[in-house]
């Protein structure tokens, strides 16, 4: 084990403002920093429910792309997915949930920090 001196011994833990932007910046929820991911649940954030289609047009992205970054977002519990079929159509219906909203409260909250630190140093 190493040894400390005084100084390293006695300092105070920084807290997240203290820290320089950059490392604050490594705090980032990387399950939403994604763009694609982050589109995703902006969009949610605004829309009760949005089709798989809806956010493929309104992204712009392909249906594979789409696919794996909505199933991340599932996985992460950010985003429920609902499938049925509208007559014989198979429809893919997702909606934000509570734990995505804090998410998305957070990761804002984080980016004003960040942008306000880079602006006042």
């Amino acid at each position: 084990m190493a040894r400390q001196n005084k100084a390293e011994a006695h300092a105070k833990p920084q807290t997240s403002r203290s820290r320089p932007a950059q490392s604050r910046a490594a705090d980032l929820d990387r399950l939403i920093h994604e763009p694609v991911r982050l589109g995703i649940v902006s969009a949610l954030a605004v829309n009760t429910t949005m089709t798989f289609s809806e956010l493929k047009e309104l992204l712009r992205t392909t249906d594979g792309n789409l696919s794996v970054h909505a199933r991340k977002l599932e996985e992460g519990q950010y985003v429920a997915c609902d499938k049925f079929f509208a007559g014989r159509v198979p429809r893919t219906e997702y909606k934000l949930t509570a734990a995505g909203r804090r998410a998305l409260e957070t990761y804002l909250d984080h980016m004003e920090a960040l942008i306000r630190a880079t602006r006042d140093s």
